[in-house]
Protein backbone atom coordinates (compact mmCIF):
# COMPACT_ATOMS: atom_id res chain seq x y z
CA UNK A 1 0.00 0.00 0.00
CA UNK A 2 1.39 3.58 -0.73
CA UNK A 3 2.34 5.90 1.79
CA UNK A 4 2.93 9.14 1.88
CA UNK A 5 4.58 11.20 4.39
CA UNK A 6 4.12 15.54 4.40
CA UNK A 7 7.42 17.11 5.91
CA UNK A 8 6.92 20.68 7.42
CA UNK A 9 8.79 22.90 10.10
CA UNK A 10 6.75 23.60 12.67
CA UNK A 11 8.12 27.27 13.28
CA UNK A 12 10.04 29.61 11.78
CA UNK A 13 12.02 27.68 9.76
CA UNK A 14 15.48 27.02 9.82
CA UNK A 15 14.55 23.37 11.51
CA UNK A 16 16.86 21.19 9.78
CA UNK A 17 14.11 19.74 7.32
CA UNK A 18 16.72 19.19 4.54
CA UNK A 19 18.10 16.16 6.75
CA UNK A 20 15.16 14.54 7.39
CA UNK A 21 13.92 14.62 3.90
CA UNK A 22 17.49 12.49 2.85
CA UNK A 23 16.96 10.27 5.29
CA UNK A 24 13.51 9.32 4.92
CA UNK A 25 13.92 8.97 0.99
CA UNK A 26 16.17 6.19 1.16
CA UNK A 27 12.69 4.24 1.78
CA UNK A 28 10.79 6.38 -1.22
CA UNK A 29 9.85 6.55 -4.59
CA UNK A 30 9.58 10.19 -5.50
CA UNK A 31 10.18 13.37 -3.21
CA UNK A 32 8.14 16.71 -3.93
CA UNK A 33 8.63 20.33 -3.45
CA UNK A 34 5.65 21.66 -3.09
CA UNK A 35 6.11 25.83 -2.27
CA UNK A 36 7.94 28.36 -2.16
CA UNK A 37 11.62 28.99 -3.88
CA UNK A 38 15.13 29.60 -3.66
CA UNK A 39 14.57 31.76 -1.25
CA UNK A 40 14.58 28.25 1.22
CA UNK A 41 17.97 26.13 2.31
CA UNK A 42 18.14 23.03 3.40
CA UNK A 43 21.44 21.89 4.31
CA UNK A 44 22.67 17.88 3.95
CA UNK A 45 25.83 16.96 5.61
CA UNK A 46 26.89 13.33 4.09
CA UNK A 47 30.14 11.50 5.20
CA UNK A 48 31.44 15.35 6.32
CA UNK A 49 30.35 16.75 3.16
CA UNK A 50 28.22 19.76 3.32
CA UNK A 51 25.36 20.41 0.10
CA UNK A 52 22.81 23.16 -0.01
CA UNK A 53 20.09 22.60 -1.73
CA UNK A 54 17.57 25.49 -2.94
CA UNK A 55 14.79 24.71 -5.00
CA UNK A 56 16.16 20.73 -5.71
CA UNK A 57 14.42 18.52 -3.32
CA UNK A 58 16.68 16.92 -0.87
CA UNK A 59 15.95 13.47 -2.24
CA UNK A 60 18.49 13.92 -4.93
CA UNK A 61 21.25 12.86 -3.09
CA UNK A 62 19.80 9.52 -2.58
CA UNK A 63 20.07 7.36 -6.13
CA UNK A 64 17.42 6.51 -7.78
CA UNK A 65 14.52 8.54 -6.12
CA UNK A 66 12.55 10.66 -8.64
CA UNK A 67 12.49 14.94 -7.81
CA UNK A 68 9.88 16.97 -8.79
CA UNK A 69 8.91 20.49 -8.19
CA UNK A 70 5.41 21.24 -8.18
CA UNK A 71 3.18 23.98 -9.12
CA UNK A 72 3.25 25.84 -5.90
CA UNK A 73 6.87 26.50 -6.29
CA UNK A 74 8.33 29.50 -7.95
CA UNK A 75 10.82 28.86 -10.63
CA UNK A 76 14.09 30.92 -11.15
CA UNK A 77 15.71 29.43 -13.98
CA UNK A 78 19.01 30.52 -13.04
CA UNK A 79 18.82 29.72 -9.83
CA UNK A 80 18.04 26.58 -11.06
CA UNK A 81 20.71 26.04 -13.43
CA UNK A 82 23.30 26.67 -11.00
CA UNK A 83 22.55 24.59 -8.35
CA UNK A 84 21.70 21.60 -11.52
CA UNK A 85 25.69 22.60 -12.53
CA UNK A 86 27.01 22.50 -9.08
CA UNK A 87 25.68 18.90 -8.45
CA UNK A 88 26.31 17.57 -11.45
CA UNK A 89 29.94 18.37 -11.09
CA UNK A 90 29.87 16.69 -7.87
CA UNK A 91 28.76 13.51 -9.87
CA UNK A 92 25.02 13.74 -8.96
CA UNK A 93 23.20 12.81 -11.51
CA UNK A 94 20.03 15.58 -11.72
CA UNK A 95 19.01 16.15 -15.68
CA UNK A 96 17.47 12.73 -15.80
CA UNK A 97 16.21 12.66 -12.45
CA UNK A 98 14.48 15.77 -11.48
CA UNK A 99 11.13 17.13 -13.00
CA UNK A 100 9.21 20.29 -13.29
CA UNK A 101 5.53 21.25 -13.37
CA UNK A 102 4.54 22.76 -16.15
CA UNK A 103 2.48 24.96 -14.27
CA UNK A 104 5.54 26.53 -12.54
CA UNK A 105 4.84 30.30 -12.51
CA UNK A 106 8.38 31.57 -13.21
CA UNK A 107 10.58 34.06 -11.32
CA UNK A 108 12.04 36.74 -13.72
CA UNK A 109 14.49 39.53 -13.34
CA UNK A 110 12.14 42.47 -12.51
CA UNK A 111 10.27 40.66 -9.83
CA UNK A 112 13.90 40.71 -8.32
CA UNK A 113 13.90 43.74 -9.07
CA UNK A 114 10.55 45.02 -7.28
CA UNK A 115 11.41 42.82 -4.05
CA UNK A 116 14.74 44.43 -3.40
CA UNK A 117 13.44 48.09 -3.99
CA UNK A 118 10.00 47.37 -1.93
CA UNK A 119 12.20 46.71 0.96
CA UNK A 120 14.57 49.38 0.52
CA UNK A 121 11.59 51.63 0.45
CA UNK A 122 10.05 50.64 3.37
CA UNK A 123 13.12 51.12 5.25
CA UNK A 124 12.88 50.34 9.06
CA UNK A 125 9.45 48.38 8.25
CA UNK A 126 11.24 46.21 5.54
CA UNK A 127 9.67 42.85 6.33
CA UNK A 128 13.22 41.12 5.65
CA UNK A 129 12.62 38.94 2.80
CA UNK A 130 15.43 37.44 0.58
CA UNK A 131 15.24 39.76 -2.07
CA UNK A 132 14.52 37.01 -4.70
CA UNK A 133 11.77 37.99 -6.15
CA UNK A 134 9.63 35.30 -4.25
CA UNK A 135 6.72 38.19 -2.85
CA UNK A 136 6.32 39.44 -6.92
CA UNK A 137 6.12 36.36 -8.77
CA UNK A 138 3.23 34.87 -6.24
CA UNK A 139 1.83 38.60 -7.17
CA UNK A 140 1.69 37.99 -10.50
CA UNK A 141 0.63 34.59 -9.81
CA UNK A 142 -2.61 35.35 -8.75
CA UNK A 143 -3.39 38.57 -10.47
CA UNK A 144 -3.29 36.16 -13.54
CA UNK A 145 -0.18 37.57 -15.67
CA UNK A 146 2.86 35.63 -14.36
CA UNK A 147 4.92 33.59 -17.03
CA UNK A 148 4.89 29.60 -16.33
CA UNK A 149 7.43 27.28 -16.90
CA UNK A 150 5.64 25.93 -20.12
CA UNK A 151 5.57 29.44 -21.61
CA UNK A 152 9.60 29.48 -21.99
CA UNK A 153 9.20 26.34 -24.25
CA UNK A 154 7.01 28.94 -27.03
CA UNK A 155 8.61 32.13 -28.12
CA UNK A 156 5.80 33.36 -29.68
CA UNK A 157 3.44 33.33 -26.51
CA UNK A 158 6.09 34.39 -24.44
CA UNK A 159 7.19 37.48 -26.44
CA UNK A 160 3.41 38.41 -26.36
CA UNK A 161 2.99 37.88 -22.61
CA UNK A 162 6.18 39.85 -21.79
CA UNK A 163 5.34 42.77 -23.88
CA UNK A 164 2.72 42.81 -22.13
CA UNK A 165 3.88 42.32 -18.10
CA UNK A 166 7.09 44.77 -19.04
CA UNK A 167 4.58 47.10 -20.05
CA UNK A 168 3.28 47.46 -16.65
CA UNK A 169 6.36 46.25 -14.12
CA UNK A 170 8.78 48.76 -16.14
CA UNK A 171 6.65 51.71 -15.46
CA UNK A 172 6.49 50.68 -12.11
CA UNK A 173 10.38 50.52 -11.54
CA UNK A 174 10.82 53.68 -13.73
CA UNK A 175 8.42 56.03 -12.38
CA UNK A 176 7.64 54.61 -8.20
CA UNK A 177 11.22 53.41 -7.29
CA UNK A 178 12.78 55.29 -9.47
CA UNK A 179 14.93 51.96 -11.28
CA UNK A 180 15.86 51.40 -14.63
CA UNK A 181 13.88 49.79 -16.75
CA UNK A 182 14.62 46.41 -18.30
CA UNK A 183 15.29 46.18 -21.85
CA UNK A 184 12.25 43.37 -23.05
CA UNK A 185 14.27 42.22 -26.09
CA UNK A 186 16.94 40.65 -23.56
CA UNK A 187 14.47 39.59 -20.73
CA UNK A 188 13.14 37.32 -23.87
CA UNK A 189 16.29 35.99 -25.21
CA UNK A 190 17.49 35.24 -21.45
CA UNK A 191 14.13 33.44 -20.56
CA UNK A 192 13.71 31.69 -23.66
CA UNK A 193 17.94 30.46 -23.36
CA UNK A 194 17.16 29.30 -19.70
CA UNK A 195 13.94 27.33 -20.60
CA UNK A 196 16.06 25.54 -23.50
CA UNK A 197 18.02 23.97 -20.45
CA UNK A 198 15.20 22.65 -18.69
CA UNK A 199 13.01 21.45 -21.80
CA UNK A 200 13.34 17.76 -20.79
CA UNK A 201 12.34 18.52 -17.62
CA UNK A 202 8.21 19.38 -17.69
CA UNK A 203 6.03 16.82 -17.04
CA UNK A 204 2.42 17.11 -15.51
CA UNK A 205 3.77 16.41 -12.00
CA UNK A 206 -0.12 15.81 -10.24
CA UNK A 207 -0.81 13.29 -12.75
CA UNK A 208 2.74 11.56 -12.13
CA UNK A 209 2.14 11.42 -8.33
CA UNK A 210 -1.36 9.76 -9.11
CA UNK A 211 0.28 7.17 -11.50
CA UNK A 212 2.71 6.64 -8.60
CA UNK A 213 -0.14 6.51 -5.91
CA UNK A 214 -2.05 4.07 -7.74
CA UNK A 215 0.81 1.92 -8.17
CA UNK A 216 1.99 2.02 -4.30
CA UNK A 217 4.99 3.97 -4.48
CA UNK A 218 5.80 5.71 -1.24
CA UNK A 219 6.14 9.62 -1.65
CA UNK A 220 7.31 12.20 0.31
CA UNK A 221 6.17 15.89 0.36
CA UNK A 222 9.27 18.30 1.16
CA UNK A 223 8.13 21.77 3.12
CA UNK A 224 10.24 24.62 2.82
CA UNK A 225 10.62 27.10 5.12
CA UNK A 226 8.06 27.24 8.79
CA UNK A 227 4.49 27.30 9.58
CA UNK A 228 4.55 30.60 11.25
CA UNK A 229 6.04 31.79 7.93
CA UNK A 230 2.24 30.61 6.51
CA UNK A 231 0.92 33.52 4.29
CA UNK A 232 -2.38 32.83 6.31
CA UNK A 233 -1.82 31.52 9.58
CA UNK A 234 1.75 32.80 10.30
CA UNK A 235 3.06 36.15 11.75
CA UNK A 236 1.76 38.34 8.94
CA UNK A 237 3.01 40.26 7.17
CA UNK A 238 6.25 39.30 8.51
CA UNK A 239 5.88 36.02 6.61
CA UNK A 240 6.35 34.29 3.15
CA UNK A 241 4.33 34.45 -0.03
CA UNK A 242 3.02 30.93 -0.05
CA UNK A 243 1.40 28.22 2.36
CA UNK A 244 3.94 26.68 4.45
CA UNK A 245 1.41 24.28 6.22
CA UNK A 246 0.14 21.19 4.98
CA UNK A 247 -2.77 22.81 2.69
CA UNK A 248 0.00 23.89 0.26
CA UNK A 249 1.04 19.85 -0.31
CA UNK A 250 -2.58 19.40 -1.90
CA UNK A 251 -2.91 22.58 -3.74
CA UNK A 252 0.79 22.60 -4.58
CA UNK A 253 1.29 19.43 -6.23
CA UNK A 254 -1.88 18.71 -7.10
CA UNK A 255 -3.19 15.40 -4.60
CA UNK A 256 -6.07 15.44 -2.72
CA UNK A 257 -6.10 15.54 1.14
CA UNK A 258 -6.23 11.77 0.93
CA UNK A 259 -2.78 11.42 -0.60
CA UNK A 260 -1.15 12.87 2.78
CA UNK A 261 -0.91 9.22 5.37
CA UNK A 262 1.46 11.08 7.67
CA UNK A 263 2.74 14.25 8.53
CA UNK A 264 6.19 14.76 10.26
CA UNK A 265 6.91 17.87 12.01
CA UNK A 266 10.19 19.09 12.11
CA UNK A 267 10.99 21.35 15.45
CA UNK A 268 14.68 22.35 16.78
CA UNK A 269 14.72 21.55 20.99
CA UNK A 270 14.86 25.97 20.92
CA UNK A 271 13.56 28.27 18.51
CA UNK A 272 15.20 30.52 15.61
CA UNK A 273 13.47 33.23 13.49
CA UNK A 274 15.80 34.77 10.35
CA UNK A 275 14.74 38.31 9.42
CA UNK A 276 12.05 40.54 11.12
CA UNK A 277 8.82 39.76 12.87
CA UNK A 278 7.12 38.69 16.32
CA UNK A 279 9.90 35.89 18.23
CA UNK A 280 8.42 35.92 22.06
CA UNK A 281 10.98 34.39 23.11
CA UNK A 282 13.84 35.64 21.87
CA UNK A 283 17.26 35.68 24.26
CA UNK A 284 19.31 38.91 23.77
CA UNK A 285 21.85 37.79 26.41
CA UNK A 286 25.08 35.09 26.83
CA UNK A 287 22.67 32.04 26.56
CA UNK A 288 21.28 33.18 22.77
CA UNK A 289 24.98 33.99 22.03
CA UNK A 290 25.85 30.35 23.06
CA UNK A 291 22.57 28.86 20.99
CA UNK A 292 23.73 30.71 17.94
CA UNK A 293 27.45 29.50 18.47
CA UNK A 294 26.72 25.87 19.08
CA UNK A 295 23.83 25.44 16.75
CA UNK A 296 25.77 27.25 13.76
CA UNK A 297 22.88 29.72 13.10
CA UNK A 298 23.54 31.17 9.89
CA UNK A 299 21.22 31.43 7.29
CA UNK A 300 21.58 28.55 3.98
CA UNK A 301 20.40 30.96 1.86
CA UNK A 302 21.13 34.53 3.09
CA UNK A 303 23.89 34.35 5.36
CA UNK A 304 21.96 36.29 8.11
CA UNK A 305 22.40 35.19 11.67
CA UNK A 306 19.56 33.87 13.26
CA UNK A 307 17.83 35.12 15.98
CA UNK A 308 17.96 32.60 18.69
CA UNK A 309 15.28 32.15 21.89
CA UNK A 310 14.12 28.85 24.00
CA UNK A 311 11.44 26.99 22.82
CA UNK A 312 8.02 28.07 22.13
CA UNK A 313 5.35 25.62 22.96
CA UNK A 314 2.42 27.83 22.78
CA UNK A 315 3.52 28.61 19.20
CA UNK A 316 4.29 25.04 18.29
CA UNK A 317 1.23 23.47 19.62
CA UNK A 318 -0.91 25.46 17.24
CA UNK A 319 1.22 24.71 14.79
CA UNK A 320 0.01 20.91 15.26
CA UNK A 321 -3.07 21.45 15.18
CA UNK A 322 -3.21 23.56 12.24
CA UNK A 323 -1.10 20.79 10.13
CA UNK A 324 -2.42 17.02 12.22
CA UNK A 325 0.56 16.52 12.50
CA UNK A 326 1.03 12.68 13.10
CA UNK A 327 4.23 13.21 15.20
CA UNK A 328 7.35 15.27 15.63
CA UNK A 329 11.58 15.29 14.44
CA UNK A 330 13.16 17.15 17.36
CA UNK A 331 16.72 18.41 15.73
CA UNK A 332 19.72 20.01 17.03
CA UNK A 333 19.23 18.28 20.68
CA UNK A 334 22.65 18.12 20.77
CA UNK A 335 23.14 21.78 20.97
CA UNK A 336 21.59 22.14 24.36
CA UNK A 337 24.27 20.11 26.00
CA UNK A 338 26.42 21.31 28.43
CA UNK A 339 23.53 24.16 29.95
CA UNK A 340 22.69 24.47 33.81
CA UNK A 341 19.12 25.00 32.83
CA UNK A 342 16.79 24.89 30.01
CA UNK A 343 13.28 26.49 29.21
CA UNK A 344 10.28 25.91 27.38
CA UNK A 345 7.54 28.82 27.24
CA UNK A 346 4.14 27.53 28.57
CA UNK A 347 2.10 30.66 28.27
CA UNK A 348 2.48 34.19 27.38
CA UNK A 349 1.06 37.52 29.59
CA UNK A 350 -0.55 40.09 27.58
CA UNK A 351 -1.82 42.84 29.22
CA UNK A 352 -1.69 41.79 32.90
CA UNK A 353 -3.49 38.14 31.85
CA UNK A 354 -2.07 35.18 31.41
CA UNK A 355 -3.15 33.30 28.08
CA UNK A 356 -2.12 29.81 26.46
CA UNK A 357 -2.96 30.32 23.12
CA UNK A 358 -2.42 32.42 20.57
CA UNK A 359 -2.92 36.40 20.38
CA UNK A 360 -6.55 37.10 18.49
CA UNK A 361 -5.20 40.34 17.25
CA UNK A 362 -1.52 39.72 14.90
CA UNK A 363 -0.48 43.32 16.56
CA UNK A 364 -0.77 41.57 19.51
CA UNK A 365 2.11 39.34 19.07
CA UNK A 366 4.98 41.88 19.88
CA UNK A 367 3.57 42.78 23.03
CA UNK A 368 3.38 39.03 24.53
CA UNK A 369 5.85 38.15 27.38
CA UNK A 370 6.77 34.41 27.40
CA UNK A 371 5.78 32.85 30.85
CA UNK A 372 8.61 29.43 31.17
CA UNK A 373 8.82 26.22 32.94
CA UNK A 374 12.10 25.38 33.85
CA UNK A 375 14.14 22.15 33.65
CA UNK A 376 17.71 21.20 34.20
CA UNK A 377 20.27 20.46 31.72
CA UNK A 378 22.38 17.86 31.27
CA UNK A 379 26.45 17.76 31.01
CA UNK A 380 26.97 14.76 29.35
CA UNK A 381 27.34 14.79 25.09
CA UNK A 382 24.18 14.05 23.17
CA UNK A 383 26.08 14.16 19.61
CA UNK A 384 25.40 10.67 17.46
CA UNK A 385 23.56 8.51 20.11
CA UNK A 386 21.06 6.89 18.44
CA UNK A 387 19.29 4.76 21.01
CA UNK A 388 17.08 6.56 23.49
CA UNK A 389 18.21 4.65 26.28
CA UNK A 390 21.34 5.80 26.20
CA UNK A 391 20.34 9.73 26.63
CA UNK A 392 20.64 11.29 29.83
CA UNK A 393 18.23 11.35 32.17
CA UNK A 394 17.34 14.94 32.11
CA UNK A 395 17.49 14.94 27.69
CA UNK A 396 14.54 12.72 28.12
CA UNK A 397 12.91 14.57 30.82
CA UNK A 398 13.21 17.21 28.18
CA UNK A 399 11.81 15.77 24.98
CA UNK A 400 9.23 14.48 27.15
CA UNK A 401 8.28 17.56 28.15
CA UNK A 402 8.04 19.05 24.54
CA UNK A 403 5.54 15.76 24.08
CA UNK A 404 3.25 16.83 26.36
CA UNK A 405 3.01 20.84 25.93
CA UNK A 406 3.21 20.99 21.76
CA UNK A 407 0.43 17.81 21.85
CA UNK A 408 2.35 15.23 19.75
CA UNK A 409 4.42 12.49 20.12
CA UNK A 410 8.18 12.57 19.21
CA UNK A 411 8.98 9.77 16.31
CA UNK A 412 12.39 11.19 15.65
CA UNK A 413 15.26 12.87 17.22
CA UNK A 414 18.34 14.76 15.27
CA UNK A 415 21.41 13.88 17.46
CA UNK A 416 23.85 15.77 14.68
CA UNK A 417 24.27 17.18 11.89
CA UNK A 418 25.45 13.90 9.76
CA UNK A 419 22.79 11.68 8.09
CA UNK A 420 23.37 8.75 10.64
CA UNK A 421 23.18 10.97 13.46
CA UNK A 422 19.39 9.97 14.69
CA UNK A 423 17.37 8.41 16.88
CA UNK A 424 14.36 6.67 15.60
CA UNK A 425 11.44 5.78 17.71
CA UNK A 426 8.39 5.53 15.28
CA UNK A 427 9.86 5.13 11.32
CA UNK A 428 7.04 7.24 9.48
CA UNK A 429 7.67 4.55 6.31
CA UNK A 430 6.72 1.63 8.76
Amino acid sequence: MAQSVAILGTQWGDEGKGKIVDLLSEKVNAVVRFQGGHNAGHTLIIDGKKTVLHLIPSGILQPGVECMIGNGVVLSPSALKAEVDALEAKGVDVFSRLKISSSCPIIMGYHELIDSAREKARGKEAIGTTGRGIGPAYEDKVSRRGIRFADLLNAKRLEKKLDQILDYHNFVLEHYYQVEPLNPGMVLDDALQLGACFADMMIDVSGRLHQLRDAGKNILFEGAQGSWLDIDHGTYPYVTSSNTTVGGVCTGSGVGIDAVDYVLGITKAYTTRVGSGPFPTELFDDVGVRLADRGHEVGATTGRARRCGWLDAVATARMVKVNGMTGLCVTKLDVLDGFKELKICTAYRLNGEIIKHIPLDAEDWDQVEPIYEVFPGWQENTRGITELEKLPNNARAYLQAMEDFCGAPIHMISTGPERSENIIIQFPFG
